[in-house]
Formats: structure tokens, sequence, C-alpha cells
């Protein structure tokens, strides 16, 4: 009982001085920007990677690297998973993940500021705050790779990076201990417009949508629903619940207007805001379960 209560506790903190600084975070996209394109296999990747890398020790978080090679049809292509876990007061663990790869376009330069760029900014300043907080489960980062198709997303040509995750982790045992699992993707849309995913699980998605309406932000987390195939549909199928974050209506989507000028410090700030508001409920819902 005094051990339910300790981890209660912990969930239900206040968290007013874990502050989500999307200053932070909108110095880390454009960062990612500069570097230009990002497909997986490419070399601008690799310094993403690195750059991802150098920022998370900065913040005093440890990385692994999965790696591996996957077969797209355009041949074989080495791919990297980025994994940070900050242990909490059980091992059981949420994870929040977001891709940091981007479509190659042969046509045009595709930087992906909102697709690809923003959720791994937003991943390395939530990890800055994370790292300070009393966490009463483990969490974990998890930086995607391969989460876009090498040519059009149909068949396996998409979603590679959480693939292998859940592949591995059926493998070495390790699904029994993730409780949740929440994807951010693409959260920097100016005009940000987040809807709740029919594909998602109903009773985690809620705890967000309370959380955004309890922090006055339901004008930016819509009651409307919409369906995507994204990065969370692997944890799905192996039975974790899932809810995936993202604002598909954007206009620069996959297109060369995906640049900074069509993405907003204020969106991440949102989605920060909401995420450290909806994590305590959610710790508290995984642990009674």
């Amino acid at each position: 009982m005094l051990r339910a209560l300790l981890v209660l506790a912990l969930a239900l903190q206040a968290p007013a001085a874990l502050r989500f600084d999307s200053n932070r975070a909108w110095e880390h996209l454009r960062q990612l920007v500069a570097i230009g394109p990002r497909p997986s296999g490419s070399a601008a990747l690799n310094e993403a990677r690195r750059y991802l890398r150098s920022q998370l020790a900065a913040a005093g978080l440890a990385v692994t690297e999965q790696v591996w090679e996957d077969r797209t049809p355009t041949g074989p292509v080495q791919m990297v998973n980025l994994i940070t876990t900050i242990p909490g007061h059980s091992k059981d663990r949420i994870v929040i993940a977001g891709h940091y790869d981007t479509k190659r376009f042969r046509e045009f330069r595709f930087v992906g500021a909102n697709d690809g760029g923003s959720s791994a900014a937003f991943l390395l300043e939530l990890g800055r705050v994370l790292k300070r907080r009393k966490n009463p489960l483990t969490l974990e980062l998890l930086f995607l790779d391969g989460e876009e198709a090498v040519l059009e997303w149909q068949g396996t040509d998409h979603t590679y990076g959480s693939r292998h995750y859940v592949e591995e982790a059926k493998q070495n045992h390790s699904l029994i201990s993730l409780r949740a699992f929440v994807l951010i993707d693409m959260i920097g849309d100016r005009d940000l417009r987040i809807r709740r995913d029919l594909n998602s699980t109903r009773w985690l998605t809620d705890l967000f949508w309370d959380a955004a309406r309890r922090k006055g932000l339901a004008g930016y987390f819509l009651a409307e629903s919409t369906q995507i195939e994204d990065d969370h549909l692997p944890f799905v199928e192996a039975g974790v619940p899932s809810v995936d974050i993202i604002d598909l209506d954007y206009p620069a989507w996959h297109t060369e207007g995906d640049t900074l000028d069509a993405v907003s410090a204020r969106s991440l700030q949102v989605v920060g805001d909401v995420v450290l508001a909806a994590l305590p409920k959610v710790e508290a819902r995984v642990r009674s379960r």
C-alpha cells in the first residue's frame, strides 16, 4: 500500500518547475533544418544523428543506437534508431517517440521542418525537462529512423524504425514492460489543428485531450476525428496502448514549402504543455492496469 501511495504521489506531482521551453526546441529545429534534406541512409541524416546525440549528452542523457540494415524498394539501407532511457521509480516504461528522417524527393529540396524536424526537436527539449523530473515510471525517448517511404507509402515501404523496434522488443521480451506509447509527429504547423486519431487507443487519447482542455488549449486539440497510418501502428498491433499526436492537415506536407516559415515555436509550446500535463495521468493509469 505504501509503495502504491508513493507512486501515485510522484505521478500527481505539480509540474510547475518543469517547463517546456519552445525557444530551445526552436533552436534545435533550426539546426536540423540547416543540415538540409535528411533521408534514411544519407550522410545528412548521420550529421543530424550526431547533433541529436550531442544535445542529449549536453542534457545529461545517455544514448544507445539500434542499428540494422533494412530491405527497401531501392535496395538495402542502414537505419539507426536512437534510444534514451530516463530511469524512474518503476522499470515499467512509457515510450515517447518521433521520427527524425525526412522523405527523399528528387524533384525538389525537402528540408522537413515540420515532417521530421518538429518531432526530433520536440523530443530533445522534452528530454531536458524529463531529466529533471521525479518519474514514477521509466521514460524512454525514441528517435525513429525510416518512418518515411523510400518510394511510396504502400506494402512495407514505411515505418521501418517502429517495426524494427517492436520486433526486437518481442525477441528480447522487453515489450512486456512497455505500458504506453506516445507518438509525436508533425506538431509545428503555424495553424495547429490536431484531431483525434481513430487508430489510437481511446482511453490514452482521452487523457491528452483532457489535458489540453485543462490547459485551455482545446482550440488546438480538436474533438474531430481522423484516421492515421503512422509509427504507432506496429505498437498498436503488438497490444501496446498507443496515441498519435499529429496534425496532418498541413498545406506544406511533402512539399518544398515545409520550411521554418511554415512552422511556429508557439505550436511546439502547445504540444509540450499538453504532454507534460497529461503525463502524470498516463503514469497513474498504466500503474493501475
